[in-house]
């Protein structure tokens, strides 16, 4: 019997450049306020992106489920 795999879940929130670490900030593109990351369902981070949409794919790509954060 073959068992169906559900995708991780992954969580999509928004981050302010200026609340991140300066050696993170510093590695932001030049008038960009906000970035996103991308979260697994312990909290840890997994990633930071640019924007959203690629935060989305980002996720598909690596057979995650994203989900929208607050």
């Amino acid at each position: 019997m073959e068992t169906e795999q559900h995708p991780q879940i992954v969580y999509v929130r928004p981050v302010e450049v200026s609340d991140l670490p300066k050696e993170i900030r510093v590695q932001a593109p030049p008038g960009i306020d906000r970035i996103y990351a991308l979260h697994n369902e312990d909290g840890q981070r997994l990633a930071l992106v640019g924007n959203e949409k690629l935060a989305f794919i980002l996720a598909e790509q690596n057979k995650m489920s994203p989900v929208h954060v607050h």
